[in-house]
């Protein structure tokens, strides 16, 4: 991996900023990710990500922190927060920007336990494949303290397979239609490919039952998102 996630994050918080970073995946074209975005504050957020940070309490994990906007939140609020990447860059950025505990470890490595821990724009990215799904959420499970939760969006993207007529296109041999290949780019390079994974709400609390976790929706998005609490 070049990093290429946190160098535009440095670059931005080093006031180096001329270009945004690049999306695509096997399904969609390519998108722009503005490089702002990642540096909101409260207020700027989506409402599933508010009502998120709303509900955390205690001991809390932010995976898959970025550059530490939930996580600045938080301790501003008073929580005990701790913040993991597996992007050197962006943890770098979270130290600078003051998060008191950020740690370049990937999920299935961290042992500590907590009350709340965090997964947001899109959450369930991190597990990749759907037949990953259990053994994250087995680990995810073990790190939780007795009355602990996680706190997860995702959304069901579905609906990138109807056709024009409302009919779908979906090849059902192809898999779960979550799963995607996503693409990155920044500054005309290109970082390798990874997995990325898209549930819909019916299928993780199916996936968090067989695991012996519940699983509620907290509320829909605007566009086929949703934030769900998993105790």
């Amino acid at each position: 991996m070049k990093d290429l996630f946190g160098k535009a994050l440095l670059d931005y918080h080093n006031g180096n900023y001329t270009e945004d970073l690049i999306t695509s995946t096997n399904i969609s074209e390519e998108d722009i990710l503005p490089l702002p975005y990642l540096f909101r504050t409260y207020s700027e957020m989506p409402k599933l990500e508010q009502k998120a940070l709303q509900l955390s309490q205690g001991n809390v994990l932010d995976v898959g922190c970025g550059g530490g906007s939930h996580s600045l939140w938080l301790q501003e609020k008073g929580l005990t927060v701790k913040a993991i990447d597996t992007s050197e860059g962006a943890i770098e950025v979270a130290e600078k920007r003051g998060i008191l505990n950020a740690e370049l470890k990937p999920l299935l490595e961290e042992t500590e336990t907590f009350d709340t821990i965090l997964l947001l724009m899109n959450g369930t990215g991190i597990f990749e494949e759907l037949s990953q799904v259990s053994n994250y959420l087995k680990h995810l499970k073990s790190l939780l303290s007795p009355k602990g939760q996680i706190l997860i969006d995702s959304s069901d993207i579905s609906y990138m397979y109807e056709d024009e007529d409302g009919g779908m296109w979906l090849d059902l041999n192809q898999g779960y239609p979550g799963e995607l290949d996503y693409f990155l780019s920044y500054r005309g390079e290109n970082e390798a490919p990874m997995k990325w994974l898209y549930l819909d709400f019916e299928t993780l609390k199916t996936a968090c039952l067989t695991v012996g976790l519940k699983c509620d929706k907290v509320m829909d998005g605007l566009h086929f998102d949703y934030l769900a609490r998993i105790y």
